[in-house]
């Protein structure tokens, strides 16, 4: 294979659309642009960030460096159902490092939370589980669960 001897294979591109050259093409008079107005004008295109009359992006955007925004302060916490806790030994203390080991959770140094979606049928100690649904609390007080608040 030569680089003379390259070419493009059919349908590699469509052909140009050529604009203004008369009616009988089907691209005359107003070539596709409508009727008047900025965008018609030579020229009339604007840049891809321009916002037309609204309020433009850099200037909705805080600037002082100080500036939390809302949603950073929310916690994300990983969730784990009470139902998924039945497969570790009964009696045996639960903590995130556990949890990570056994697949639940996938980072042991974020928050994690416990929900009450199905059953418990052993009973366990939880230690530095960041939070506890109410229902998920009344089923492992229930179960003679045991869980030691983590002091903040």
């Amino acid at each position: 294979m030569l680089l003379h001897e390259l070419h493009r294979s059919n349908g590699y591109k469509n052909p140009k659309k050529r604009l203004g050259r008369g009616n009988g093409s089907g691209k005359g008079n107003y070539s596709t642009k409508g009727l008047k107005g900025q965008r018609a004008r030579s020229g009339g295109a604007k840049p891809i960030w321009f916002e037309w009359g609204q309020t433009p992006l850099t200037r909705r955007l805080p600037k002082l460096k100080w500036f939390k925004r809302y949603y950073k302060l929310v916690t994300n916490y990983q969730i784990v159902n009470v139902s998924d806790l039945n497969s570790f030994r009964a009696g045996s203390v639960i903590n995130k490092e556990k949890l990570a080991e056994a697949g639940l959770i996938r980072n042991p140094e974020e928050a994690v939370k416990i929900l009450g979606n199905g059953d418990l049928e052993k009973k366990f100690k939880f230690e530095a589980i960041d939070a506890f649904s109410a229902s998920a609390r009344e089923k492992i007080e229930k179960a003679g669960g045991e869980i030691v608040e983590q002091s903040k």
